[in-house]
């Protein structure tokens, strides 16, 4: 009776002692859990639509760019001019139709390029209707032609004009924003000339807020979308709510929040009524991007593992009465140790995690459990520092890219009018290639290009090579019709050709000659640079070849090094460079490209 008695006690004491604490640590547990997960998937949700906005305003800059070489066009200027003073309106606007035609496909997604004259005359080229005298979208952009030429041509701004429905074409609607900007004549900054519009498909701004779009690790389904600032739709995951009005901008943040919230779950995109919504807002472009995410999945799983945990305390229990004078010390330790880690985890220790020893099943179940869920929650603070870290340099990188190449080329601008009212134009055109160079260069370098727009900037690089060594030596560039669009990296070529220039002219006597030829062969691009210099020592040439160049502090082949490295890395097979070099002779260096590697790279 005495042993029966101890051990009903020791049950009861256990129970007593066990019971409590572990329903407390499985409270604990599930609400710490719930605010883990809110909390990174806010973190996470922020850190969307932070880099939502990077990707929206890094491909608005790009349609930009097309817009700034349209407006600062003199032959764009001229020929408008002549339609403004009322010459030859018929050939100037075919010719500047011929013109938008060709940058039509630079890039992807623009539907029509529009001028309107400050004589109240129109030029354009719309792919949608391909009509001289249709334009797909001006009668339902929601301006007449003089509202739209009064609000671009105000300023020297670039403005946004939110999503309106084309006509239909195909059978299919097509939806249209548009940017625009004043065109500017250098010579008299004030003279109104007209102003230039660009029309690009909505799906362009689909795409930027879908790319991001996942199951994210707290298995929420999500999606996000556009407003202007007059509260309609921008961009939508579906063409039917576009245009719409769904909230007053005026509002608070919170309320404009709930206004979203009521519009997507009216949309029906996301099933269940567990609806979250996070806003960012772009000053730049007077957007406001919504992140839409339905958390039923998150509470679903929680509530999974509440029911798991209470489950495997429960058969703990019961085990563990059974059970309890042989296991006893062994599962007190237990338990303390499971406290411990736990305990760690609850003050931030992420690193926290319970080794697995001689225990009692149930707690290698809790133990189990514990660590896979450290390592999910480890995982998703790593995976979002990440991004955070990313965030950041693409910030910073961003700032630099706008503040340091503006700053160097409105300075090179000013130095340009100082050699021109000197009337020193050979300056002015050294200047305006500097200019022209820096800014091919910096602006997204390892960017693809085609092999016209490579040579056009050999062509400044080696005028001013030759301005600097006063004529020294002779360039004949030959490039076949057929390689002009043919896509390549950028500055591939000009590692070689500087080598050349640099180190093959080096301490030999003229004349100095450099032939660059370009040409297809077969399915490859074939670029052939020769020069008549004093060639290369075979020793240096094999180890060019053989990529063993010694590390030293001189820098005589650092840049072709460098350049097949990136060969290398950017094409791997699809790239092949054979050097022939003889010395007092000259070098010969050609390179292979496959012609539609470059392509698949974009």
């Amino acid at each position: 009776m005495r042993e029966r008695s101890f051990r009903s006690r020791l049950i009861l004491a256990f129970l007593l002692t066990s019971v409590l604490p572990m329903v407390l640590m499985t409270l604990f547990s599930y609400y710490n859990s719930t605010r883990v997960v809110q909390t990174s998937v806010d973190e996470m949700t922020q850190a969307n639509l932070q880099q939502t906005q990077v990707n929206l305003n890094v491909w608005m800059d790009s349609y930009e760019d097309v817009l700034f070489q349209i407006y600062t066009n003199d032959e764009i200027v001229r020929m408008v001019d002549e339609m403004n003073a009322g010459q030859n309106a018929a050939v100037n606007r075919q010719a500047i139709r011929q013109y938008l035609r060709g940058l039509f496909y630079t890039k992807d997604y623009i539907q029509s390029m529009t001028i309107l004259t400050d004589g109240k005359m129109t030029a354009f080229y719309d792919k949608l209707t391909a009509s001289t005298s249709e334009n797909s979208w001006m009668e339902s952009c929601g301006y007449t032609e003089e509202e739209l030429y009064r609000m671009i041509s105000e300023d020297n701004e670039t403005h946004v004009i939110s999503t309106r429905r084309a006509a239909q074409f195909a059978g299919e609607d097509h939806y249209l924003f548009h940017i625009g900007h004043r065109i500017i004549d250098y010579r008299d900054m004030d003279k109104q000339v007209g102003v230039i519009i660009l029309s690009i498909d909505e799906k362009l701004l689909r795409e930027i807020c879908l790319a991001l779009q996942e199951e994210d690790q707290s298995g929420c389904d999500s999606f996000n979308f556009i407003v202007d600032e007059r509260g309609n739709v921008v961009s939508y995951v579906n063409d039917g709510e576009l245009e719409k009005h769904v909230v007053d901008m005026s509002l608070d943040p919170g309320a404009r929040e709930e206004a979203y919230k009521e519009f997507v779950q009216e949309t029906n995109v996301l099933d269940g009524n567990t609806v979250s919504v996070y806003t960012q807002y772009d000053d730049g472009l007077g957007w406001e991007i919504v992140h839409a995410t339905n958390q039923a999945k998150a509470v679903e799983m929680l509530n999974t593992q509440q029911k798991l945990l209470v489950g495997i305390s429960c058969l703990s229990l019961l085990l563990l009465g059974i059970i309890i004078y042989i296991m006893t010390g062994r599962l007190t330790g237990s338990v303390r140790y499971v406290a411990s880690v736990m305990e760690e985890a609850g003050k931030g220790i992420l690193g926290a995690r319970i080794k697995i020893t001689r225990m009692p099943t149930e707690m290698k179940l809790i133990a189990n459990r514990f660590n896979q869920m450290m390592e999910a929650l480890q995982s998703s603070v790593k995976k979002e520092k990440e991004a955070q870290d990313r965030r950041k340099d693409a910030e910073i990188k961003a700032l630099e890219a706008q503040i340091n190449p503006h700053f160097l080329y409105n300075t090179l601008d000013t130095i340009n009018w100082m050699a021109i009212e000197k009337e020193a134009y050979d300056v002015s055109d050294a200047i305006s290639s500097l200019a022209y160079i820096l800014r091919y260069g910096i602006g997204d370098s390892n960017g693809i290009v085609t092999v016209y727009d490579e040579i056009e900037w050999l062509r400044k690089y080696l005028s001013l090579q030759q301005a600097r060594l006063k004529n020294s030596f002779t360039c004949d560039i030959r490039v076949a019709p057929e390689c002009g669009q043919v896509k390549i990296y950028k500055l591939l070529l000009q590692p070689f050709v500087e080598n050349a220039i640099l180190h093959g002219f080096k301490n030999t006597d003229g004349p100095h000659r450099l032939v660059i030829t370009g040409e297809m062969d077969g399915g490859w691009l074939k670029v052939q640079i020769e020069d008549n210099g004093r060639g290369m020592d075979p020793e240096i040439l094999r180890q060019i070849k053989m990529n063993q160049l010694p590390k030293t502090p001189a820098k005589n082949h650092i840049g072709m090094e460098n350049a097949m490295a990136r060969m290398r890395m950017y094409y791997g097979d699809g790239a092949k460079i054979q050097i022939e070099s003889e010395m007092n002779v000259g070098t010969t260096v050609t390179i292979w490209i496959l012609a539609d590697r470059g392509e698949e790279t974009e």
